[in-house]
């Protein structure tokens, strides 16, 4: 009889607590690494994460949670990290655990800012890790409709088909359907992109744009995505899929979006520093800005929605006058 895989999820916000939601549905237990020893005693006690989709209700008993991320390493076959990029090296430092005999799966939307790398590159290349025991679990989905059980669909990128059919079984319900894909480097640099379009939705509506120009900045958006994926990594991807599609519009348009909050208030007036302060969450869109545009000047891709979401955060550049001068270069 084929033993049943161990999964472990490494982070405590949003993203992790659906995660580990969708996993309960299926396992009988789980590893859960959080770093907040108050929210590991609230979740023992009152079944709920009490800073992150507070409305989702566990069994705790199949909860193996921990404070110690080599605990949760240790325990599982399958870890599925799920925090902020921005983050993720400092929580790897912490790491006695070898992940070489582990096969790692990224729910990650960034770029490692020490290494300027997508996370599975960055696994691969700083820890070894082959590219068939590396994954990606994607969009088009939001944590807080995980939460509400709506109908979500998740794509789940492996260049092992069978690994990747195993977690999209393990985070498969009556509300969650999931897909697989080969393409790696493609849906993970699309999750990373699409969340700077997000923000440059966000600026637009902020400065009072409407629809019929969100349609258009979208538009613009996807196209510009695929180009740069296509220098970064060609292969045969159809863009339109909702891996890359269907997740650029969700984060531009959800009201759940935080990335698309981010850049509202940046619209409005915020700076940079306040907008941040306000929110409760990370938008990684802040930080894959400049990677994207750093990586960029290698590659040369034809990026105009990039350069102005980058001259507004981190030039200084006034929003309203960088809009006008991109609303040229959009057809």
């Amino acid at each position: 009889m084929t033993k049943s895989p161990k999964f472990a999820v490494i982070g405590g916000g949003s993203w992790a607590t659906a995660i580990a939601k969708m996993l309960c549905t299926n396992l009988d237990e789980i590893a859960w690494y959080m770093r907040n020893e108050e929210a590991i005693k609230h979740l023992k006690t009152h079944h709920h994460n009490p800073n992150y989709l507070s409305s989702v209700e566990f069994q705790v008993q199949k909860l193996r949670l921990t404070s110690n991320i080599n605990e949760a390493v240790a325990y599982a076959d399958y870890v599925i990290f799920a925090i902020p990029s921005a983050f993720l090296s400092g929580e790897l430092a912490k790491l006695t655990e070898s992940l070489e005999d582990k096969i790692v799966f990224s729910a990650i939307k960034g770029i490692v800012p020490e290494t300027s790398l997508i996370v599975g590159e960055h696994f691969h290349e700083t820890y070894g890790i082959p590219y068939d025991n590396i994954g990606v679990i994607t969009g088009p989905c939001h944590a807080e409709e995980v939460a509400l059980e709506r109908l979500s669909y998740l794509t789940i990128a492996c260049g092992d088909e069978k690994k990747a059919k195993i977690v999209a079984n393990s985070l498969s319900g009556n509300f969650i359907k999931a897909k697989i894909t080969d393409d790696i480097i493609g849906t993970e640099y699309a999750a990373m992109l699409k969340n700077i379009y997000a923000i440059a939705a966000g600026i637009a509506h902020g400065l009072g744009y409407g629809d019929n120009f969100q349609s258009v900045l979208m538009s613009n958006g996807i196209r510009e995505m695929k180009k740069f994926i296509r220098k970064v990594h060609k292969m045969k991807r159809n863009i339109n899929d909702s891996a890359y599609l269907g997740d650029l519009l969700v984060t531009g348009y959800s009201v759940f979006s935080r990335n698309r909050m981010f850049g509202n208030m940046i619209g409005k007036g915020y700076t940079v520093q306040s907008a941040m302060m306000e929110m409760s969450m990370v938008a990684e869109g802040y930080y894959a800005t400049r990677s994207a545009f750093e990586l960029n000047k290698e590659y040369g891709a034809k990026t105009p929605i990039i350069d102005a979401v980058f001259a507004i955060l981190y030039e200084g550049k006034e929003a309203r006058k960088v809009f006008k001068k991109l609303t040229e270069k959009l057809d």
